[in-house]
């Protein structure tokens, strides 16, 4: 995944890069709006993630005229402006995304992954993880090839926990994924999907898949490996 960083601040635009690369993604830095605006237009990334206190050019200005030049790029804003309205604005400016500052890193990766999958063709979304199969198009999932049924709710949960297969992925970030809004509830319910989940996509087969990381998560993976579950 090509990430296009236009970030003014040195400490943050830095350990963004840093953490983008650790995650296997390459990343363009761009420190004012004019560079960035030229990169926007220039290089071919998969995602912008744009601040809009820039110096010289306003983040929401440079993102309406890449719309109106016909850049598609989706763009996830990062901002330390956090109002309703902000929010709202920056949207409708053309926006894809918007993550409040500061934001923890897991859920930038998360919103990134969700908006390149959002961008690809729906015949190519399938995920594998071990004898685990999800096939977004038709909505199945099987396991060594027996076939899975599952609620709505349970087939958008595996989905993600597959999308980030091998990641530690948190209650919140799941609570988010499922109702498309930001949790400020309590996470007891994901816990009863999660079980749900568990039963029917590890029981009867030789090795569990899915693992509770104690006091962080979950995390889906194909091999068993240290968990504190």
């Amino acid at each position: 995944m090509q990430i296009l960083v236009i970030e003014d601040d040195a400490v943050l635009g830095k350990a963004i890069k840093r953490g983008l690369e650790d995650n296997h993604c390459e990343c363009a830095w761009r420190r004012n709006g004019e560079e960035g605006l030229a990169a926007a237009m220039t290089q071919n990334a998969d995602v912008i993630l744009l601040d809009l206190m820039l110096p010289d050019l306003p983040g929401l200005d440079l993102l309406a005229q890449l719309r109106r030049r016909g850049v598609q790029t989706p763009v996830l804003i990062l901002s330390a402006l956090g109002s309703v309205d902000e929010r709202v604005a920056g949207l409708r400016a053309g926006a894809d995304d918007y993550l409040v500052k500061p934001f923890a890193f897991d859920e930038l990766l998360a919103r990134l992954h969700a908006m390149t999958r959002r961008a690809l063709p729906l015949a190519t979304q399938r995920y594998q993880a071990g004898p685990l199969n999800l096939d977004l198009a038709l909505r199945r999932v099987n396991r060594d090839g027996v076939e899975i049924d599952l609620t709505p709710t349970e087939f958008s949960l595996l989905e993600f926990l597959m999308r980030h297969a091998g990641q530690v992925v948190t209650r919140k970030m799941l609570c988010e994924h499922l109702w498309e809004a930001d949790w400020e509830g309590v996470t007891n319910v994901i816990e009863v999907h999660v079980t749900r989940l568990r039963a029917k996509i590890d029981r009867g087969f030789d090795a569990p898949l899915l693992h509770t990381v104690r006091g962080r998560g979950y995390v889906l993976r194909a091999e068993s490996e240290t968990s504190s579950e």
